[in-house]
């Protein structure tokens, strides 16, 4: 553990000092950020009316298209930029997938914090000072960078590798036998065929670990089991979101969600993901994850919708952590509506995973109209395990297993091994 004096604190204590941080915060919104200060404005909101932490959910939310809306060619941040220039010492991006990428700015106060957090997260899983870790995330102009800072804080020995190198990976894993690696779910299940084909003893490898982060599905059960016996290596999950901090949440060795390592530096809320009303954070809830800073300086966000949608566990872990713990069900970008329910492709692969070896756990999700809602039967293509014959018997199988679950009507498909695309980085379960 990291910092047993923060991360064993009782929560009743920490949500004192939450509060007290919060109310700080929001003053520095109302003295030095425009985007809040006309948010405010049009809510009829004062610094010294607005309350505390037990108030939050009257305060309006922060959507990634309003701050996009609020960047112009002299302020390409955004009008939330809170500091002069002068105090900038990082800026990240993000893909910019959509178009222009967003900017994301950090004073050293903000990056130290960020990296502090990661190092809370990523130390949870069990890594620990002069071990070697391997990571296969780009650093480059991403908040990725932040997170592997976290290796240094924690006194490892940093391999670093980098996306789409495959060959340079696994001799990495051979010859300078890490303890260690870090990369995305997808590219942990990737590697575990390549592993295969190339006659690469991964199980007997030294990799012991396998930190997976970047994407949903690392701590879906089957899913992880498939993982664990590829690799012959126990794995968890961490997870973060770049307008906010990276790698916020990290799992322990007992695999029971991720702990809030951004504890006193971020507070998390829930809520329904239609009606905006807040849902409390407590075992077994469900909703999405609204995140607001709470000592951040360069540009920081209120009731921040992460689009995320998670359950929440509040019982006590055994590791002795008392912040809440999540899983990453899906977000809402890929979610789909058949018949008004709810569909996440992460938790088809979840279903779909417990018929391995049947199949090869691989799935991509086929629309058959544009948009959110669908019509059943949704079609689903369902990858057989390698050698395997197509059968109506494991199809239907397969279908009513998913009606039972997730409660909707499946088209399925089987198609043979390797017809489905794998990924080096991120899987996309959805042909939009």
């Amino acid at each position: 553990m990291l910092a047993p004096e923060v991360e064993t604190r009782p929560w009743a204590e920490q949500s004192v000092i939450d509060d007290a941080h919060y109310r700080n915060q929001l003053e520095y919104l109302h003295e030095h950020s425009a985007f809040y200060q006309k948010k405010f404005k049009a809510a009829g909101i004062s610094a010294a009316g607005a309350g505390g932490l037990a108030d939050i959910a009257n305060l309006p939310f922060t959507a990634k298209s309003e701050i996009r809306a609020s960047c112009t060619a002299e302020n390409p941040i955004g009008s939330h930029l809170c500091v002069d220039r002068s105090e900038i010492m990082r800026i990240y991006s993000t893909s910019g997938t959509t178009g222009t990428p967003s900017y994301i700015p950090l004073t050293a106060r903000d990056l130290d914090n960020w990296v502090t957090t990661s190092a809370r997260s990523y130390s949870a899983s069990g890594v620990e000072a002069g071990q070697r870790i391997v990571s296969t995330y780009n650093a480059g102009p991403f908040v990725a960078g932040a997170a592997l800072a976290a290796f240094d804080k924690l006194g490892m020995c940093h391999v670093p590798v980098g996306t789409g190198n495959t060959e340079r990976l696994m001799t990495a894993i051979r010859m300078l036998k890490p303890e260690a690696a870090v990369l995305t779910p997808s590219y942990a299940a990737y590697l575990i065929e390549w592993a295969a084909e190339k006659n690469f003893d991964l199980i007997g490898s030294s990799v012991r670990r396998v930190l997976v982060a970047g994407e949903p599905g690392g701590g879906e059960p089957a899913f992880r089991k498939k993982l664990e016996e590829g690799w012959g290596a126990r794995v968890t999950e961490a997870m973060g979101i770049g307008d906010i901090g990276v790698s916020l949440w990290g799992e322990c060795e007992y695999q029971q969600g991720m702990h809030l390592g951004g504890r006193g530096f971020i507070h998390a809320e829930l809520i329904d993901p239609d009606s905006g009303a807040s849902i409390a954070m407590e075992d077994g809830a469900r909703g999405e994850l609204v995140l607001t800073h709470l000592q951040h300086r360069a540009a920081p966000l209120l009731r921040f919708r992460t689009r995320d949608h998670v359950e929440v566990w509040t019982n006590p872990c055994k590791c002795g952590r008392t912040a809440p713990r999540i899983r990453c069900i899906g977000r809402t970008d890929d979610m789909l509506i058949v018949r008004g329910v709810n569909v996440f492709p992460s938790a088809i692969r979840e279903v779909v995973s417990e018929f391995v070896p049947e199949v090869s756990g691989n799935i991509l999700v086929k629309p058959a109209q544009p948009g959110v809602k669908q019509e059943p039967p949704l079609p689903i293509e369902v990858e057989l395990a390698k050698g395997k014959a197509e059968d109506a018997g494991l199809a239907e199988a397969i279908r009513s297993k998913l009606r039972n679950v997730l409660v909707f009507t499946a088209g399925i498909k089987l198609v043979p091994y390797g017809s489905l695309h794998r990924s080096e980085y991120k899987s996309k379960l959805v042909q939009h």
